[in-house]
C-alpha cells in the first residue's frame, strides 16, 4: 500500500536533524535520561507539541490529532492502562510476540478489575464481588481456561444456577454450556496470568493522569510524576476516568469511540448470614426476575465449598441497572444515607425474590456495599479492539465485543497481536493498521450483570418461541 506524502508545511522540524535511525534513538534516550524526575511544569504554549517532537499535528474534531512519523524503536515497549482481564491478557500475548509492556492499575488490594474477590478476616468470609462465573465459547479463550484447569485454579460450577421469579419460583438453567468459577475466587486468575510472564511489568496502585507525545514516544505521568515512555499505548479501561484521560490526548478518534460507550451502574451488596437462607432447590446462584431492586443473588460459601459448607453463608447480591441509575453517586465517596437506602431496598428485594414476608429476613452479621459506577456496557461496536496507527494507541476491553470475561480476554489477545504486527511492519504503513475507529455502536442484550456466551436468558427464549408461534 502506498504511503501518503503529507504537505511539507505540516512537518515539524527537529532542533537537530538526526544523522541516522540509530542516532535518532540515541538522542531520544539521552534526552529522557537527563530529564529531571520531577520536572517543573512548562508554561502553556499555543497548540504545538514542541519543535523537537517527531510527530505531525493535524486539526481533527475538538482536539488535534497526533501523527507519529518516526520509526518504531528496535526494542519497543507498550504502556497498558488498566490491569483487568483485557489489559493483563494483552500484556501476556505481547510477550508471546517478544514485546515488553508495563501495566498500570489503580487497584489497591490487587489486580483483576472485575475479577474481584474479597476475603474478610478473621472470619474468613469470601465473596466474588464482581464476575460471578464465566462460560467459554471461543477456542482461544478455551486454551487459557484449560491451563487454569490444569493448575487447579478453576473448576466447573455444578451447583444449581437458574432464574428466580419473585415469590420463590426457581427454574434451573441448562447444564450446557458449562459454568466455570475460580476455585479460590476470581482474583487468583489475574495473578496466574502474571506468573506466566517475564516481560510484563506492573505498577500499582497508579492513576495515569496524563498522556503526552514527545520525541516519537508516549510519556505517561501520574499527577506530574513521570511513569515512563512508550512506543505505543493501550487504554484497557473505560468510564469517566478514561474519557478524562483521552479528552486532551491528541487522539480524537479514539476519544470519540470511547465517549460513545454507554455504561450501567450496579450496586453490589456483600452479606453474611449466620443461618442458611430459605432458598428453593438449594440454589447457589440465580438471575432474579420481577424484582425492581435485585438482579442476581449468589451463595459464595456453597460455590467455593462445592456444596459442603459450615459457618456463615456469604452471599453476593447485585442490584438492577435501574436501581443503580436511580441512586447514582460518586463511587469514591458514597453518602451514608444513600448506602443505607440502597442496602435496605436490596435486602427487601431478597425477601420478595424468596417469597418471604416483609421484615422476616434475618439481619446479616456482615454487610458491605459497593457501587460499580461503570459496571457494564449497554452498547458495543462489536469489534475486538480499536487502534489508531497514526497515534500508535489502542483500546481493548470486554465492552468492545460484549460484557463477559471471555470478551475481555479475546479483546486483549487481538489487541496484542495487532500491535505486534504493526511493530513488525516498522510502523510506517499509515492507515492500513487502523481498526474500529468509525464503527457504530449497537445495543447489547443479556443479563443486568453481563453476558454469558452460550447462555440464553429464559425470557429471551420465551420471546423467541412466542415470535415463532405467531409467525
Amino acid at each position: 500500500m502506498a504511503t501518503t506524502t503529507l504537505p511539507s508545511s505540516l512537518l515539524l522540524r527537529p532542533l537537530k536533524t538526526p544523522q541516522s535511525k540509530t542516532n535518532t534513538l540515541t538522542l531520544i534516550r539521552a534526552q529522557s535520561e537527563t530529564r529531571p524526575q520531577n520536572p517543573r511544569k512548562p508554561p502553556k504554549r499555543r497548540s504545538s507539541y514542541g519543535t523537537s517532537r517527531r510527530s505531525i499535528i493535524k486539526k481533527s474534531f475538538s482536539q488535534e490529532q497526533v501523527v507519529f512519523s518516526g520509526p518504531v524503536s528496535e526494542d519497543p515497549v507498550v504502556g497498558i492502562i488498566g490491569g483487568g482481564m483485557a489489559g493483563l491478557v494483552c500484556g501476556m500475548f505481547l510477550e508471546r510476540r517478544g514485546v515488553r509492556s508495563t501495566v498500570f492499575d489503580t487497584g489497591i488490594h490487587g489486580l483483576g478489575g472485575r475479577m474481584g474477590t474479597r476475603v474478610i478476616e478473621p472470619e474468613h468470609l469470601i465473596f466474588d464481588h464482581a464476575a460471578q462465573y464465566f462460560t467459554v465459547s471461543d477456542p482461544r479463550f478455551s486454551e487459557l481456561v484449560d491451563k487454569w484447569m490444569e493448575k487447579g485454579l478453576v473448576s466447573q460450577w455444578q451447583g444449581a444456577v437458574g432464574e428466580l421469579e419473585a415469590g420463590g419460583q426457581f427454574v434451573p438453567l441448562p447444564s450446557t454450556p458449562p459454568r466455570y468459577i475460580g476455585v479460590n475466587g476470581m482474583r487468583p486468575l489475574a495473578d496466574s496470568i502474571l506468573s506466566e510472564t517475564s516481560l510484563v511489568k506492573v505498577v500499582r496502585p497508579c492513576w495515569i493522569s496524563t498522556l503526552e507525545p514527545y520525541n516519537g514516544m508516549w510519556h505517561l505521568s501520574e499527577n506530574g510524576k513521570c511513569q515512563g515512555q512508550f512506543d505505543a499505548i493501550v487504554v484497557a479501561h473505560n468510564g469517566k476516568c478514561a474519557n478524562r484521560l483521552l479528552a486532551s490526548s491528541g487522539l480524537p478518534l479514539i476519544a470519540r469511540q470511547m465517549k460513545r460507550l454507554e455504561l450501567s451502574s450496579i450496586w453490589a451488596l456483600l452479606a453474611a448470614f449466620e443461618k442458611p437462607l430459605p432458598v428453593p432447590c438449594s440454589l447457589e446462584g440465580a438471575f432474579v426476575k420481577g424484582v425492581d431492586a435485585l438482579s442476581w443473588m449468589g451463595n459464595n460459601s456453597r460455590k467455593f465449598s462445592f456444596g459442603q459448607h459450615s459457618g456463615p453463608e456469604c452471599w453476593t447480591f447485585f442490584s438492577t441497572a435501574s436501581l443503580g441509575k436511580q441512586n447514582k453517586v460518586p463511587q469514591e465517596n458514597i453518602p451514608n444515607v444513600t448506602a443505607e437506602k440502597v442496602k435496605m431496598k436490596m435486602l427487601e428485594g431478597v425477601e420478595i425474590a424468596l417469597g418471604l414476608s416483609k421484615g422476616s429476613l434475618q439481619k446479616p452479621s456482615y454487610a458491605k456495599l459497593q457501587l460499580w459506577g461503570a459496571a457494564l456496557p449497554t452498547n458495543s461496536p462489536d469489534i475486538p479492539c480499536v487502534f489508531d496507527s497514526q497515534g500508535r494507541a489502542g483500546i481493548c476491553g470486554d465492552w468492545l465485543l460484549g460484557s463477559s470475561l471471555e470478551a475481555a480476554a479475546i479483546s486483549g489477545m487481538t489487541m496484542a497481536d495487532h500491535i505486534a504486527d504493526y511493530f513488525q511492519s516498522g510502523g510506517s504503513r499509515g492507515d492500513e493498521f487502523n481498526i474500529g475507529l468509525h464503527n457504530e455502536f449497537l445495543p447489547l442484550q443479556g443479563y443486568d450483570i453481563g453476558q454469558f456466551p452460550g447462555t440464553v436468558p429464559k425470557s429471551r427464549t420465551e420471546n423467541l418461541e412466542a415470535y415463532q408461534l405467531s409467525s
